[in-house]
């Protein structure tokens, strides 16, 4: 893992952390934008260790500006959960993973594993305050679009920044 990596992850997580701040919430959950940019982050910098960091850091970022009641500790289970699944599709997909349609998919799968696996966490640990398909319908649905856009629009601006810098621990530059 080197200092270019490191810079571009925290880049990324910073986004993360504000397009999460700023989001409303619906019906007492909000849409969670910070995973377009850990989606990001994985396509990106395809190293498990940086995968492990990056969803480490992004758990403890949306733990401390979740809007949901009791939603601290789902965040933090969820999104290592969320990170290995996607980056485990990602390498599965050694074929067409530089494909913005195979990005789009993949964001959207992760979102919806993410929605999921926050959900039926809280459930557990701290109950939900709505039932789970008003809560599903109202937060993981809209985040399941909303994120698959913002990836299909940031892939590619990605993309073109890691060749004209020559960043060679992109998987984007090796096509």
């Amino acid at each position: 893992m080197n200092t270019k990596n490191l810079v571009i992850l925290a880049l990324l997580a910073g986004i993360g952390v504000v397009l999460h701040t700023v989001t409303p919430n619906f019906f007492g959950i909000k849409p969670d934008m910070m995973l377009a940019m850990m989606f990001l982050g994985i396509i990106l910098v395809p190293e498990i260790k940086s995968v492990l960091l990056l969803a480490i850091v992004t758990g403890v970022l949306s733990a401390l500006t979740t809007g949901f009641p009791g939603g601290q500790i789902p965040n933090i289970i969820d999104k290592p959960i969320t990170a290995l699944v996607f980056f485990g599709l990602f390498l599965a997909l050694k074929k067409y993973r530089n494909s913005i349609v195979s990005v789009g998919v993949l964001s959207a799968l992760g979102t919806l594993v993410s929605g999921s696996v926050f959900l039926a966490s809280a459930y557990f640990i701290a109950g939900l305050p709505k039932t789970f398909a008003v809560l599903f319908a109202a937060g993981v649905l809209p985040a399941i679009a909303l994120n698959t856009v913002i990836m299909v629009i940031l892939y590619p601006i990605a993309q073109s920044i890691f060749k004209r810098t020559k960043l060679t621990s992109a998987s984007v530059i090796q096509k």
